[in-house]
């Protein structure tokens, strides 16, 4: 169990006083007197920022450095797999090593401010929410949980207990989406009812589709194979698991949806005010074995597609999203100049003066047919441009505005995205969503993959 303390606001100024007044530019580097921010007690926002990592190998190794890089200091590395978090061991030999995150969150309270996340999806709601009850500033690894449920809890928690919160869908702080969005909303391609989303995986990333070994290999010496587990159902180790290709695995990833849907539905769900869908329904190939036939529960399918719903928001007219994996992908625009293919992972809008389509990280969406470019280049630059996803996290944790991608913003992104994920435990039905009460109206069976029930030891709590 995570163990409490008394105060989560006390525990968040343990160890220093972090500024809450918004700095008069929302991404400014002015150094601020300490007198300025409510005298002597207070740290100056230009003070270094102690973190530890949650999972110190792969993406998770990848934000330590880059985060370690923008100035902050790390304390402490997490990580159950020493092969796995050898890379960052080495560059950081300064720093306490545990394999258990909420053993280190026990002794490290009183040493660190923040904490990144960047284990498997199944824990990353665990890990957040332990950080967050003790007060600690958090960015997480995309998507935010692994389940509709856990990411309505974070979403909560990052209000509740004030802290900096950032989810790592990088391209939310680029130029693409900005641009985009600015032309969406001056009416560059018209209005909007239909999006088309798409990605180049699983497959020559992972295994999807298969079932569970039959083979019970050791477990290697370097690595904690409980811990790894987490809250999930206990089962043999085998390396079809650890230490990359559990994306495919529904205890354990959220398939291609999880992985790549927080960078690519994140634009669309951002220009277009989406909010949460009424209504999805998944298409999938068959996740049946070869020899036997019988239903495939252990891995995503190979390839799906699935539709989404939203509702008209105001002015904004109802919208169809459509998102493609696994090689799936949308029809080629009939505008498209000859010679012109769709990027491998992408967004396309429909508009009723044109279409406009962009990977999630082109700095420049183009525009079908071209001729728009004329209208769009006089579209004047009204979103603020980010200084970099991670410096706006770092910045927002020494009270420097807050991170355009926070829990606030990207709690609500996730549900949207493994509402996808929950269509695909019930292929060719069309799912009726109950936002308020995270409920499926029309298939009450499935509400108990809403949530999940944790492995004696963890909780959410």
């Amino acid at each position: 169990m995570i163990p409490k303390s008394a105060s989560p606001r006390g525990r968040l100024h343990s160890r220093r006083t972090f500024a809450t007044t918004t700095a008069a530019s929302a991404f400014s580097f002015m150094v601020v007197p300490r007198h300025v921010l409510g005298g002597p007690a207070h740290t100056a926002p230009s003070d270094r920022i102690n973190f530890a990592g949650i999972g110190a190998g792969g993406m998770g190794g990848d934000d330590i450095r880059q985060v370690a890089k923008l100035g902050a200091n790390v304390v402490a590395l997490c990580d159950v797999d020493d092969v796995s978090a050898a890379r960052n061991y080495e560059m950081f030999p300064q720093a306490r090593r545990y394999k258990d995150f909420r053993e280190m969150l026990d002794r490290e309270e009183h040493h660190i401010d923040a904490v990144t996340v960047g284990t498997p999806d199944h824990l990353h709601a665990v890990a957040s929410m332990a950080a967050m009850q003790r007060g600690k500033h958090v960015y997480c690894e995309k998507p935010l949980s692994h389940t509709v449920y856990e990411a309505r809890q974070l979403t909560r928690a990052a209000r509740k207990y004030g802290v900096a919160t950032q989810m790592g869908n990088q391209g939310h702080a680029s130029e693409g989406p900005r641009l985009a969005i600015e032309w969406i909303r001056a009416g560059v391609i018209g209005e909007i009812r239909e999006v088309h989303c798409w990605t180049d995986r699983p497959g020559k990333y992972w295994k999807q589709g298969i079932r569970r070994p039959p083979e019970t290999p050791p477990t290697p010496a370097t690595l904690d194979w409980d811990l790894w587990l987490g809250p999930a159902p206990r089962r043999p180790y085998h390396p079809a698991y650890a230490p990359f290709h559990w994306r495919g695995w529904w205890d354990f990833g959220t398939g291609a949806l999880g992985d790549m849907g927080c960078h690519i539905i994140d634009h669309p769900v951002w220009a277009l005010q989406l909010g949460s869908p009424i209504a999805i329904e998944a298409i999938a190939t068959s996740e049946g074995s070869e020899v036997d036939g019988t239903p495939n529960r252990e891995t995503y399918p190979l390839a799906a597609l699935v539709y989404y719903e939203f509702a008209a928001r105001g002015n904004l007219p109802p919208v169809k999203l459509t998102w493609y994996d696994g090689g799936l992908m949308p029809p080629t625009p009939a505008e498209m100049p000859p010679g012109q293919k769709l990027p491998a992972n992408g967004i396309l809008y429909i508009g009723s003066h044109g279409k406009m389509y962009h990977d999630r990280e082109d700095r420049v969406p183009r525009l079908l047919p071209e001729g728009l470019y004329e209208t769009a280049r006089r579209v004047e630059k009204t979103i603020p441009r980010s200084p970099g996803h991670r410096r706006e996290w770092l910045l927002a944790c020494r009270g420097q505005g807050t991170a355009m991608s926070n829990f606030n913003y990207s709690g609500p992104l996730t549900e949207t995205v493994l509402l996808g994920v929950l269509a695909q435990r019930a292929p060719g039905n069309r799912l009726e969503w109950d936002s308020k009460n995270l409920k499926v109206k029309n298939m009450p069976e499935l509400d108990s993959f809403v949530h999940k029930e944790y492995r004696r030891g963890w909780t959410l709590s």
